[in-house]
């Protein structure tokens, strides 16, 4: 079954409700004030059946007063049905629901002249005339004039039957995206509890899915679905969904949330887009305060301008929206702006990057237009670029883009293949990132060496917290695939990186060894050493290490060091000892050693780390004999 949305559009008193009911049967007229008033106030919803065609009908206010209520409908529909009286003509908010439609980027439509009944023919033939110029330059230019009358049934099986040719012709949507469904309505039903209205903008939905309402963050699970009156196991993409949400009060959820899977999307306060303004608009200066209507949802907006100070009528430009409450928006969504005093539509545009970073006029704006005129693959890219060195993850990107995740998937290998993108730890990388993060490390590697030659390199804890954006796991596997950088345990270096001693260096290397070999089993420490030798600790730290990593000392804490001789001579003492006992206590060993209890611990407990001895209550049991 191919499932369509159609949305009517025109002014107040135009008869869209009434060609509604010819049509379908069904009011959409549902509130006691509008059947009194004989005035459409809220959203009214019926449908047209075919064979393998179902065409959702979403009947929306014509007064100017209402247009917040029209909006909250025009956002999910295929194809407009536009009523103009022939009694009247093009009116006001005839032109603004014109507007509307087009800047939501509706293709598809037909034009119904209504009440035909109190009008002569050739005054018919007139306002079809004036329809013409009307729509001409629109995505209505060129559509099917049909004129009716709702109250003596004329035209009406033909409007049904253009209606079916128009509705196949449009563009399905996928069920193969993240599932959407902004709400346009929340009620309860008595042995129900809490049940939302949408038409489902993407994805699909099925009974006991675990789902989000955003941007409230409560999450439920799908007790029950109908769709067009009928209860169904699931739902998807282009269909009218009531959704009976578990647990859910009704006072929690808002026209304008959205219900999603979990975690599947997250809500927005900031997004890039490009605005166009109507022809007939006032102009809009930087940083102003607009109505900002997408979906079902509306709050306020500050609009700032990414290279110019005012938006002149008729025109275009490059901006960030600020929004004051947090919204549902992927990029391609179209979105509508008002005036806040007085409420008119001046405008509207698509979202180019729903999660942007906070903009400055100097910035780069080349990402906007990849982000309007690219293809999939060039905008993916560059938001994988614009991630810099936090990078993002693929579900990330299906959030991202409203498209169907295979083609997400499609464009990604593609990246990956032509070398643009790395995928490290599960996060999509730019290689422009990560070679300029190799160019980087390198360039931070090679001073630390030539500040401290003696060092084997660059502990990792230290380099990691210069990239405090990358997580500590996918940091590690990049440095892995870097060629000029070698991790050695728990430091870094550049691959020809070998420690090496200054001239001067090179005597008091030597001097070192010849006092540690002298002292044998009393040797200085590290800061007597220092002193000794008219050097930094630091200094005399680092050429500590490095003898000991070229096995000519044996480190046994950080101040105590022995001559690799003097060691060798310690483990054949203690295997000599052993022949007669296999014990040994901190005394005896102190006195085999001729050596002070200062020395004879440290030496105790670096032979019990390498296993030679356990220590055992007050002795040490000899392992090594």
């Amino acid at each position: 079954m191919r499932h369509v949305i159609l949305g009517t559009a025109g002014h107040i008193d135009h008869g869209k409700s009434s060609l509604v009911m010819a049509l379908t049967g069904v009011d959409p007229d549902r509130l006691k004030e509008e059947k009194e008033r004989g005035i459409t106030i809220d959203l009214g919803f019926a449908d047209l059946r075919y064979d393998g065609l179902t065409v959702g009908i979403v009947d929306v206010p014509g007064h100017e007063r209402l247009i917040k209520n029209m909006l909250a409908g025009a956002g999910g529909i295929d194809l407009v049905l536009f009523a103009i009286a022939a009694d009247e003509g093009v009116m006001p908010q005839s032109r603004e629901h014109l507007a509307i439609c087009n800047l939501l980027g509706i293709r598809a439509g037909i034009v119904a002249v209504t009440k035909t009944d109190i009008v002569e023919p050739d005054i018919v033939e007139v306002v079809v005339e004036e329809i013409k110029d009307f729509v001409a330059g629109t995505f209505l230019e060129g559509a099917p004039i049909v004129p009716v009358s709702s109250k003596s049934g004329h035209n009406i099986d033909k409007l049904k039957t253009q209606i079916q040719a128009t509705a196949l012709g449009t563009i399905q949507k996928s069920p193969n995206g993240i599932f959407r469904l902004p709400i346009d309505r929340v009620f309860t039903l008595k042995g129900f509890g809490t049940v939302v209205t949408g038409t489902a903008i993407s994805g699909q939905i099925s009974v006991d899915d675990a789902v989000e309402i955003l941007p409230s963050g409560i999450r439920t699970k799908v007790r029950g679905l109908h769709s067009h009156n009928e209860a169904v196991k699931s739902g998807s993409a282009g269909q009218r969904v009531a959704v009976n949400l578990q647990g859910v009060d009704k006072d929690d959820i808002n026209r304008g949330d959205v219900v999603v899977h979990c975690g599947t999307i997250d809500a927005t306060d900031r997004l890039d887009a490009e605005i166009k303004l109507l022809k007939h608009a006032q102009p809009l200066k930087n940083r102003s305060s607009v109505h900002f209507h997408v979906g079902t949802s509306e709050t306020t907006a500050r609009v700032i301008f990414h290279r110019s100070e005012k938006l002149m009528p008729g025109e275009s430009a490059f901006c960030q929206l600020r929004l004051k409450h947090p919204i549902i928006a992927m990029a391609g969504d179209r979105f509508i702006i008002r005036r806040l005093s007085p409420v008119d539509t001046v405008g509207g545009g698509i979202v180019l990057d729903p999660t942007p970073p906070a903009r400055r006029k100097k910035d780069d704006d080349s990402s906007f237009e990849i982000y309007l005129t690219g293809d999939l693959t060039s905008r993916l890219a560059g938001k994988i670029k614009a991630a810099a060195l936090k990078g993002i993850l693929k579900q990330k990107l299906y959030a991202w883009a409203a498209h169907d995740t295979s083609a997400i998937d499609k464009a990604v290998e593609t990246l990956k293949k032509d070398g643009l993108i790395t995928e490290v730890n599960e996060t999509l990388f730019h290689t422009i990132i990560i070679n300029k993060l190799h160019e980087e490390i390198t360039s931070i590697l090679l001073s630390y060496h030539k500040k401290n030659p003696l060092q084997s390199g660059m502990s990792k804890e230290e380099l990691r917290g210069l990239f405090k954006q990358i997580d500590t796991k996918t940091f590690l596997k990049i440095l892995n695939t870097f060629s000029k950088v070698v991790t050695d345990k728990e430091l870094i270096r550049l691959s020809d990186f070998k420690p090496s001693l200054t001239h001067i260096d090179e005597g008091i290397k030597t001097r070192i060894i010849e006092t540690l070999r002298a002292s044998e089993f009393q040797p200085p420490s590290r800061q007597d050493l220092a002193t000794a030798f008219s050097i930094k600790e630091k200094q005399a730290e680092d050429i500590l290490k490095l003898l000991a990593k070229d096995g000519l000392l044996v480190r046994i804490n950080d101040s105590i060091y022995i001559d690799q001789c003097a060691y060798e001579k310690m483990l054949e003492i203690v295997r000599e000892f052993s022949k007669g006992k296999n014990e040994i206590a901190v005394s005896e060993f102190r006195e085999v050693l001729g050596t002070t209890r200062k020395y004879a611990l440290p030496f105790l407990e670096y032979l019990d780390g390498k296993k030679i001895t356990m220590r055992v209550g007050d002795k040490r049991k000899i392992l090594d004999r």
